[in-house]
């Protein structure tokens, strides 16, 4: 039984008849390629791009021998083509058509807005099924993206619509040795949400597969009144991010909120949304792929704004505790260890100083912060702490303190 909606026919003639796609010449001349002029423009069609581009920008992922490329600039856009080779056609075409499209050799694992920039439209035809880690290449996809991703690929038959992914370590797909993966048309939708883009939808499951457009912002804000708390590292329970790592965020709220997180402007689909124990609200997403480095503010919807900081590093010049008490009763330098709380007020700390990175000691032994405060406030829980007098010291950004010493009572 067949289980492919396609099966590249055309390999191994590629060499034979030149091109891979069809071209129309300036002169009204044609070049005839694998792929037939008509099909090539009916494939564009099922995407809402519009034909006037004037001002913006595309990337075209995979480009080959470019006609979607040029397809684009002739609407007007300022194209960039990438292939992870440099195909001698495309340069051919370039010169016949007198086209600007920037071609550059470059595998989309590559991809970051530092060094290619951002896109209006990113097309990403095609390309799916020929890479080892496809969901990563979908979210160096929507790096650097702004507005949104044509995704089309080879799918499963799948008349469950589950969310299905097959791998095929040999040639058994289409007689190519990198045919690596083919998901179901649902399972390509989930995957495309799953790798940072906030909306997806599915324009076409035909013959030849899936075509979907993949969209960075929401279309419009559910006006849900919902209050944000906070926003945290999902994994650490700070406020710091790194982009070079898969973070999430995990937002707390009054009310239930609208399933439409949004991170320094871009939109995230939601992958957990419900009641905590406490009775909050909590809503936890992929952190938008391609922030650029800096404060981002996150909402839930229209909701108010908290910050969390992207690839800010940790800097402090100098800490010093400035005093610290018991967390309970607030005595002055000393400290219950029965009750185990203990406040510090501190100078020095960064804007993005956190419980993650803001690290506490007391006698030398490690104690646990849960708490930092943008006013200096440092809150700790004891673990191992004897009655007896102790040096405290703590530490932010590879700088240390220097010893509070604080008396420590049943």
């Amino acid at each position: 039984m067949e289980r492919f909606s396609y099966v590249e026919q055309w390999h191994g003639e590629l060499h034979d008849r030149g091109f891979w796609h069809s071209f129309e010449l300036p002169d009204g001349s044609r070049i005839q390629g694998v792929h037939e002029l008509e099909a090539q423009k009916r494939r564009i069609a099922q995407f809402p791009i519009p034909q006037d581009l004037r001002g913006k920008r595309v990337l075209d992922v995979g480009a080959w021998d470019g006609w979607f490329s040029f397809e684009m600039e002739r609407r007007g856009a300022e194209v960039v083509a990438i292939d992870r080779w440099e195909n001698p056609r495309f340069y051919e075409i370039r010169k016949l058509l007198g086209s600007k499209v920037d071609y550059r050799e470059l595998d989309v694992y590559e991809l970051r807005p530092e060094r290619i920039g951002r896109f209006d439209i990113v097309l990403f035809m095609g390309v799916l099924y020929h890479v080892r880690d496809p969901l990563l290449a979908l979210e160096r996809v929507c790096s650097v993206c702004t507005d949104m991703a044509i995704v089309e690929s080879l799918t499963l038959k799948d008349e469950t619509e589950r969310n299905l992914l097959e791998f095929f370590e040999n040639d058994e797909v289409g007689g190519q040795f990198d045919n690596w993966f083919v998901p179901t048309p649902k399972c390509l939708a989930a995957m495309c949400r799953a790798a940072g883009f906030a909306r997806v939808e599915t324009n076409a499951v035909h013959e030849f597969g899936a075509a979907l457009t993949c969209y960075r912002k929401w279309d419009a804000l559910d006006g849900r009144e919902c209050r944000l708390l906070g926003a945290a590292n999902a994994g650490n329970f700070g406020v710091n991010f790194r982009t070079e790592l898969d973070e999430y965020v995990a937002c707390t709220a009054e009310g239930e909120p609208p399933r439409q997180p949004t991170a320094g402007g871009f939109g995230a689909h939601p992958i957990f949304v419900g009641k905590t124990a406490a009775g909050y609200w909590q809503v936890n997403f992929k952190l938008p792929p391609g922030l650029s480095p800096g404060w981002h503010a996150v909402q839930l919807g229209a909701s108010n704004s908290v910050e969390i900081a992207v690839d800010v590093p940790v800097e402090c010049a100098s800490v010093s505790i400035v005093d610290a008490c018991d967390g309970v009763a607030w005595t002055k330098r000393r400290v219950s260890v029965a009750t185990g709380q203990m406040a510090l007020w501190v100078k020095g700390l960064p804007r993005n100083a956190d419980v993650h990175n803001v690290k506490a000691w007391v006698a030398g032994e490690r104690q646990r912060v849960v708490y930092v405060g943008a006013d200096g406030q440092v809150n700790i829980v004891l673990a191992g702490v004897k009655p007896g007098r102790y040096d405290v010291v703590l530490a932010c950004g590879g700088t240390a303190s220097e010893a509070l010493p604080v008396e420590f009572e049943n």
